[in-house]
């Protein structure tokens, strides 16, 4: 009698720890198996969809980092159980030669940001073509913001949010972080390169304290980045959209929801006080190491402004 009563309370756990990390759901793209995992709320006959779309970095499909410094982020997969609860289903997924899509990742030589676009628009198109779901729609935080507009202008989308997504060319933000910092041999030097990559050539002599930057293999992927600014890009939408940015985000200043938001007009701009670059309010991101093993909340008002949002502008079937 004991052990059927722990049988059942374990699946009682099981069934709810699965609700909060969602089902296995894969895309068979060219370079092999990306996953991700889909969330589907508990009432709604035929919700919409949305396709979060995590930002640069090793980040996967919740939001962590490998081994982070900082404990525990999360926030993607906080963000998809709040979309949850208010109706709206949700596909989070690892970036090739992440996580689980670890054996989709190409030769770094290799790999561009067109990748990262291709595989959220076959997403999209996995999606759109699922009859459980009314709509489809995209959210982007950081770069991912960029890969999201990108992928609505290949496969039609209801609805497009960008969270903490930049304006401005990665060029441009790569060249204002870098030259404060460096002396000014190497400033020249990296100006040197970031004229050459925008211009679609690869640069040689790259000095060696600039080679984590520079390097000849990332090369590649970094033309193929800069060809992309996100304020241009994003005039190109029609559709509902959404730009939320925090106002403690030390990453992308709240000049670049600015500037989204100027370049599209037809846009709503929700600015999110106290929330940083990692969705966390009140500097929660950062803890003390007992509590690393904790991912902090989301800030208190982004979870309500998106699924506000997403559930007026692509409703549910009834």
């Amino acid at each position: 009698m004991r052990l059927a009563f722990f049988a059942a309370l374990l699946t009682i756990v099981s069934s709810q720890a699965l609700a909060a990390i969602g089902q296995p759901i894969d895309l068979d793209a060219p370079s092999g198996r990306i996953s991700g995992s889909l969330l589907l709320p508990d009432h709604a006959a035929k919700p919409p969809v949305a396709l979060i779309i995590a930002g640069s970095g090793a980040i996967d499909r919740d939001g962590n980092y490998p081994g982070p410094p900082d404990g525990r982020i999360d926030n993607l997969k906080q963000l998809a159980q709040a979309l949850s609860d208010a109706g709206i289903a949700s596909l989070r997924y690892d970036k090739r030669a992440i996580a689980a899509s670890r054996a989709a990742g190409l030769d770094e030589g290799k790999l561009h940001f067109d990748d990262y676009v291709a595989d959220a628009a076959g997403w999209i198109a996995k999606l759109r073509a699922d009859p459980r779901f009314s709509s489809v729609m995209v959210i982007g935080h950081g770069e991912g913001a960029l890969i999201g507009m990108l992928a609505a202008g290949k496969q039609p989308v209801a609805v497009f949010v960008s969270l903490n997504g930049p304006a401005r060319n990665a060029a441009d933000i790569l060249r204002a972080q870098l030259k404060p910092r460096l002396p000014e041999h190497l400033a020249k030097a990296s100006e040197r390169i970031l004229q050459a990559l925008q211009q679609g050539r690869e640069a040689d002599n790259v000095p060696g304290p600039l080679m984590v930057v520079y390097r000849p293999s990332i090369q590649p992927y970094l033309i193929s980045w800069f060809r992309y600014t996100p304020s241009q890009v994003v005039q190109s939408l029609r559709i509902p959209m959404l730009i939320v940015q925090g106002t403690a985000d030390r990453q992308v200043d709240k000049q670049e929801a600015l500037a989204l938001h100027t370049a599209q007009p037809d846009s709503r701009l929700a600015l999110i006080n106290g929330m940083d670059h990692l969705l966390h309010g009140d500097g929660s991101s950062s803890r003390p190491v007992s509590q690393q093993d904790q991912a902090p909340p989301l800030a208190p008002e982004l979870a309500g402004t998106i699924a506000g949002f997403l559930k007026q502008a692509a409703p549910a079937e009834k």
